[in-house]
């Protein structure tokens, strides 16, 4: 594949990791750091290393987790 191509997708994650940590409130937060890790998974995947796509991994699912989390308590309180 491309570099350039492959770079970029780095770089958009990077981007969006970064935006995600400037966002207000933890639920958008926490959406917007899954997107970007879940790019970092490509990214890794892309480039051979896998200790990128275990952590990034394991970051999605504690996301994943708590953004559940955060929509039942937000069920509950309507």
């Amino acid at each position: 594949m491309n570099t350039i191509l492959i770079d970029t997708i780095g770089y958009i994650a990077l981007v969006t990791n970064l935006y995600s940590m400037s966002s207000n409130g933890e639920y958008k937060l926490r959406l917007i750091s899954a997107v970007a890790n879940f790019m970092y998974i490509i990214y890794g995947f892309l480039i051979g290393a896998f200790p990128i796509m275990i952590g990034c991994t394991i970051a999605v699912i504690l996301h994943s987790y708590h953004l559940r989390k955060l929509m039942l308590k937000n069920k509950q309180n309507d």
